[in-house]
């Protein structure tokens, strides 16, 4: 990769290898992988169960580290990063969309999404108003004093979603953000996600079964045998 195609990506992977070792053995999840994502590209990673791409995203949000290779992501050396580094880099730069809300059920949506300002210490005030703002964005701005338990599966991932954005990241990282949804909610939601990937400049990268959704998507790649290829 020549040093022009490297500032022009918000994320690169060169080389990535990942390896689990359990009393039977190693198991390799990805052989020299590469991946090159241009700042505004929304990338769309498909696979069969098991490939790695949850891993993949894991990798990327410095939830799971690399055994080989080099991963910089929004400007950082993922590898390097630890602890309260790796905490901060996830709270200012990456926005993480789960299939599941993982919601907190005592709290009420507003709250909800305040919760990743408040755990920058943020103050309470501000972070509330900033949470009104976003579930605004997700056209939820009349459910804001609600529990999750009171809202429809679709209202629940719309919530999470303006939860991962609440603190303007630069990347949206999606772990099958619609899977756990009927067809029209998960086309209604993923509508949204385009939306908000566009007016916020974000750069996404999500991971979907669904190819009908993906085929939305700037780039689709496939995840196979440890490495990624166009779909």
């Amino acid at each position: 990769m020549n040093a022009l195609q490297e500032r022009d990506s918000i994320i690169l992977i060169e080389g990535l290898v990942k390896c689990y070792q359990s009393a039977r053995g190693s198991l390799t999840i990805f052989d020299s992988l590469d991946l090159t994502v241009r700042t505004g590209e929304m990338v769309a990673v498909l696979g069969r169960s098991g490939a790695g791409k949850s891993t993949l995203l894991h990798i990327l949000g410095a939830l799971d580290a690399p055994t080989a290779g080099r991963v910089v992501c929004a400007g950082a050396d993922v590898a390097a990063l630890k602890g309260r580094a790796a905490a901060e880099f996830r709270n200012r730069k990456i926005g993480y969309l789960w299939q599941f809300h993982y919601l907190l059920p005592e709290f009420t949506a507003a709250e909800n999404v305040a919760l990743p300002l408040m755990a920058r210490g943020e103050p309470s005030n501000a972070a509330l108003s900033q949470a009104a703002h976003w579930l605004g964005e997700v056209g939820l701005a009349d459910r804001a004093g609600h529990k999750p338990g009171e809202m429809s599966g679709g209202e629940q991932q719309r919530v999470a979603l303006a939860r991962a954005l609440v603190s303007n990241p630069e990347i949206l990282l999606a772990d099958e953000p619609t899977g756990d949804l009927d067809e029209a909610t998960a086309s209604m939601v993923f509508d949204l996600i385009e939306r908000l990937h566009r007016d916020h400049r974000l750069t996404s990268v999500l991971v979907t079964h669904n190819e009908e959704l993906a085929r939305r998507c700037t780039l689709v790649l496939r995840l196979e045998h440890g490495r990624l290829k166009p779909a």
